[in-house]
């Protein structure tokens, strides 16, 4: 009895003893974060190389996918492709950025040029400088900071640097690391046999960025890979991907990279009126005044039909028992302030429905709103998921009202022909199902033979852009049997439907 039970003992600790080895690694101890964010500056080349770098200069080949406004939302997506030549000064947190860029929107391939400095950015491009969108000085330097230096670096220094549960990235185990910098969460995932780190990701959201804001709090990951030792003796990764949300965002591959290059501060010059005019341009995406880039005023295309012309236009249509808003897009404040110019127009008379006829994110960027109010959505069959995901996204950096008050969408799922209302205002909504137009509706006024075509007229100069896109909808108009006299878009204002099938039938017909 005596032996059986030392024996219990003995195998109660023999099994506590595997335990707890299996929990700390085959080293028996278990790393502490910032042994391990040195160790892996060392693996790099050391930490003095590391803060001696103060300058970089490189040329790369890159890819971006363009997620917001693919035909699909899950891929194949539109690509960006460039030629990219860059200047960093690392102390200053300036760059200086020449891109090649060829893709469907770009044919060309012109160059551009984007300097960060001086807490500003701007465009050059032909020997003149423009204020750049303020989502470029964000995320230039969150760029910056996941530099794989930068983040180790950022790491050793932070008070709050601590180890979190390993993870399998690869295929290959790692330690994580965690923690805060300039009040945003980093973690750096070190490849748990040579300490090199495999990955950094940094949790933010982006308040000025038009296809990004509306998916609130984002993590964004940078992979590195193609790792070359450099002149000095520090090991540079040259292969960068990056993914947001868990897609495939962006990859950038260095071909030729020189470090600590003399580089001079008039190499990131920015004059001082862009400088002043970019200050002036930082307008955060929900605060954009109704109509904000000023292309023409608000138009009656019908009584009671009225287009407010921007960058992405929106139209209300008054019925006998309220008000249909046709798409919610940028931002819920730019929606708060399209049902204010509602109830100006038609004073007492509720909105009552939005119609969003598209996937693409500045089509849907202001839908939380919609949702926040109660007000019913009217959204095509294959775009529930994702307007399910937007609704659902965290925003707890900048809340919104849904994220304040949190409530359940009231989708209607359009699948085939769907009216709404009745009268001379009655809409008729339509699944396009094109082959690049498959996530999309239309929207028909039978009474005023007015048609509404999404995103699928798009003009520049006197030409057309994606002239499918046209035949698409003239397709689908023919397929539902509408007499169709004029039509308008997102993008488009009021114009003759004949205009259109005339420029189809031409390009059908082989001539230009």
């Amino acid at each position: 009895m005596h032996k059986q039970t030392a024996l219990s003992r003995m195998i109660v600790l023999v099994i506590a003893c595997s335990l707890a080895i299996a929990a700390v690694g085959q080293t028996g101890v278990k790393p502490d974060a910032r042994e391990l964010v040195t160790k892996a500056l060392a693996a790099m080349g050391g930490e003095a190389k590391l803060r001696a770098l103060k300058t970089m200069q490189f040329e790369a080949v890159s890819h971006q996918n363009m997620l917001e406004q693919s035909e699909r939302p899950e891929g194949p997506w539109l690509v960006d492709y460039r030629e990219v030549s860059e200047l960093r000064d690392l102390e200053n947190g300036w760059l200086r950025r020449t891109a090649k860029s060829r893709s469907i929107v770009s044919p060309d391939g012109r160059p551009l040029t984007m300097v960060i400095s001086r807490n500003a950015a701007a465009m050059e491009f032909g020997g003149r400088f423009f204020p750049a969108p303020p989502s470029e000085l964000q995320d230039a330097a969150e760029n910056l900071a996941l530099m794989p230096e930068r983040v180790l670096l950022n790491a050793l220094a932070a008070a709050d640097l601590r180890l979190e549960k390993s993870a399998t990235l690869q295929g290959v185990n790692q330690h994580v690391v965690a923690f805060t910098h300039q009040g945003k969460t980093f973690r750096v995932f070190l490849n748990i046999n040579t300490v090199l780190p495999t990955a950094a990701e940094i949790v933010s959201d982006f308040p000025d960025h038009m296809f990004w804001q509306l998916w609130g709090d984002t993590t964004t990951r940078v992979a590195y890979s193609t790792w070359v030792i450099e002149t000095g003796g520090i090991r540079y990764p040259h292969q960068f991907d990056f993914t947001r949300q868990e897609l495939p965002y962006q990859s950038l591959t260095i071909t030729k990279l020189t470090i600590n290059p003399a580089l001079t501060a008039e190499q990131f010059n920015i004059p001082t009126d862009v400088i002043e005019a970019f200050g002036k341009s930082r307008v955060a995406i929900n605060d954009l005044p109704l109509g904000w880039r000023g292309r023409g005023q608000a138009a009656e295309l019908a009584s009671g039909v009225v287009k407010i012309p921007a960058g992405w236009d929106v139209a209300m249509v008054r019925q006998s028992d309220g008000v249909v808003i046709i798409e919610a897009p940028i931002s819920p404040g730019y929606s708060g302030k399209v049902l204010a110019e509602a109830e100006r127009r038609f004073p007492g008379v509720p909105v009552k429905v939005v119609v969003t006829t598209s996937d693409a994110w500045p089509h849907i960027g202001g839908i939380r709103e919609y949702v926040a109010r109660g007000i019913t959505i009217y959204v095509l069959d294959l775009n529930r998921p994702l307007l399910g995901r937007v609704i659902a996204a965290p925003h707890q950096t900048h809340p919104d009202a849904l994220a304040k008050t949190p409530r359940k969408a009231n989708f209607q799922i359009v699948a085939g022909k769907t009216t709404i209302g009745t009268g001379a205002n009655r809409l008729e909504l339509y699944p396009i199902r094109g082959e690049s137009s498959e996530r999309m509706l239309m929207v028909y006024f039978p009474e005023h033979g007015l048609l509404y075509g999404s995103d699928l007229i798009q003009k520049s100069g006197k030409n057309y852009f994606m002239p499918q896109y046209l035949s698409e909808l003239m397709d689908a108009v023919t397929r539902e049997k509408l007499a169709v006299k004029s039509v308008f878009a997102m993008h488009a204002p009021l114009t003759p439907w004949q205009e259109i099938t005339d420029t189809v039938t031409k390009l059908l017909a082989g001539s230009n």
